[in-house]
This record gives C-alpha cells, structure tokens and sequence, in this order.
C-alpha cells in the first residue's frame, strides 16, 4: 500500500504552504504529494494569495524534495494544448529525477474557465481520450522516430517526440465515477485508477467496472493500479477534530457523511484496512487546510505506522 498526502491549494494557499506539506510527507515516510489543477477558490472564504498554477508548482517541488512521488489529481484537459502537456510533464519528471505522475481528467468547474477565459466545451470525454492517445504516444515514440496524429480536436505533423520522461512508462492516473467510458479509457491509457469521494460500497463497484474493462481490452487487471481519494481529518481526540473541522468551516454532521476519513489514528486505520481488502493499492488523505502543517505530520507520525504496507 502506498499514502499519499492530497490538496486543493486553489482554497487559498500559497507554494510555501504547499512546500511545507510536501516536505512532511517526506520527512515521515509518505509516499507522495499531489495537488488538484484548479485556478478559481471553490465556496466562500478568503481567495487570498490566490491560485497557484499546479505543474509550475510541481517543478518547484521537483527540485526541493528527493523522494516523495509527484502528481495532479487531476490537471484538465481544457487547459493545455496536448503537445505541450508531455513536454511540461516530462521536463518535471527530469527535474524530479523521475518521481512524477500525471492525473488527466476532462475538467468539471465551469466558473473557472469563464473567470480566466479558458474555453469549456460541454463534450469532453474526446477531448480527454485524444489528450491521452497523444501524451502517452509522444512519451512512447522511439527515439530518432517522429509522432502524428490525427483526430477529431487534435493533429500532429511528425511531431519530434521530446523530450523523454525519465520513467518509462511515465505513470498515468485516469479517475472518475463514469460508468463506461472512464474505466475503458482506464483500461487502454492508464496505470492507475482512482475514484474519490464515495462510499466503499461504490468504491467497490467502480473497482470491479474497471477490472471489467481491462479483460475487454485484454489486459491483466492486476497491471493496473487502484487508489482512493478521501478528504480526511485525524486528531488524537475530539477536541482536536472538533478544532480541524472549524477551520476548515465544517460541522462534524457535515464532514462525517460515511464517506470520508475523519477519527483517531486507530478509528481510520481501520477503514483503510477495509479499502485494501477491496483492492485499493493507494490511498490520497485530502487535507483542506494547508496552514495546518501539524495536521500533515500526524498522518505521518500517528497513523502512517498503524497502515498495512
């Protein structure tokens, strides 16, 4: 099992703040940090210093941590040109020395996209599909051989296929509850899938719909990594919950829906265990409040040594 620490730094959050979360997965033992790819602050609050750009991010951390994995979970297809999304993701792998991961998704926030004038066509399952034909076939194309493609959005003209990532393959995360299409672009694209925000009872569906479509496409199933999503608070007692789920301007009715992790160290150790037994190979602990850096070492110190491995 892997533990990986997941923010939403467009809640207003600075790269410092991201830089301290980044760094306590490091120090205790976690295996990765990963930031949603958003531009626009969701709900009210604060939007103060406003959004930070998630693969420029990414490359800061590449170069200020020497371990912990790297990823979005999940950067849209709407906002970058294709071509240049592999090259952005494999010069951050470089730089990381080989640590990055890449969460593509088709985007969902509408109010984003008018806010900076991003383009957000109402169809973008093709989008999404084409963006992933051409990343992983850039990445893919022998060296000294050129790559085209010919779509219905997309078309490259013997495009050079450069630079390399460092990892080959450089890992893909394709998420979402969709019924057919998102676990069959799992299956043909990705090396792992993830579904968040849900109950193990549709966590347990979506995992058996997206093993259904690796035999479709006659991939062994278990070549496929599968991972949760879950927003999450732990503090030694009530108290210290009750403190977390203020700042973060939720109700503990609110927070604690049957879905999300929130407890002792001891009380999420034992949902995580129930996640493995379904088949989970990842677990992302979404923390919304990125100034609470102590929150980031207790997942490190008080629950990462009660996880299976």
């Amino acid at each position: 099992m892997e533990y990986c620490l997941f923010t939403e730094p467009q809640q207003g959050f600075s790269y410092d703040d991201q830089l301290a979360f980044a760094r306590s997965a490091e120090t205790h033992g976690l295996d990765g940090f990963f930031r949603s790819d958003h531009y626009l602050r969701s709900g009210d609050g604060d939007p103060l210093p406003g959004p930070t750009d998630a693969w420029t991010t990414l490359a800061g951390l590449a170069r200020e941590t020497s371990r912990i994995r790297l990823g979005t979970l999940v950067s849209s297809v709407t906002f970058r040109v294709p071509g240049i999304l592999a090259i952005q993701v494999a010069q951050v792998d470089a730089m990381s020395g080989g640590r990055v991961e890449l969460g593509l998704g088709t985007g969902w926030f509408a109010a984003e996209h008018a806010a900076y004038g991003i383009p957000f066509p109402a169809r973008r399952f093709d989008l999404l599909e084409e963006q992933l034909a051409i990343v992983t076939g850039l990445w893919s194309t022998p060296i000294s051989e050129t790559f085209s493609f010919e779509g219905a959005h997309y078309r490259l003209d013997a495009a050079p296929a450069l630079p390399k990532p460092v990892q080959s393959p450089l890992p893909v995360i394709v998420g979402g509850g969709g019924p057919r299409r998102t676990p069959a672009l799992a299956a043909r694209f990705a090396t792992e899938f993830n579904i968040g925000f849900v109950a193990e009872e549709i966590v347990a569906e979506k995992f058996a719909g997206v093993r259904a479509a690796c035999e479709q496409f006659e991939r062994d199933p278990a070549t496929l990594k599968l991972s949760v999503a879950l927003p999450t608070i732990v503090g030694a007692d009530d108290s210290a919950i009750e403190r977390r789920l203020a700042a973060i301007g939720q109700t503990r009715e609110q927070f604690d829906n049957g879905a999300n992790l929130i407890g002792r160290p001891d009380e999420i150790a034992a949902k995580v265990e129930r996640l493995r037994a379904l088949g989970a190979g990842r677990v992302y602990f979404q923390l919304l409040d990125l100034r609470d850096v102590d929150h980031a070492d207790e997942i490190g110190t008080d629950l990462l040594p009660l996880l299976p491995r």
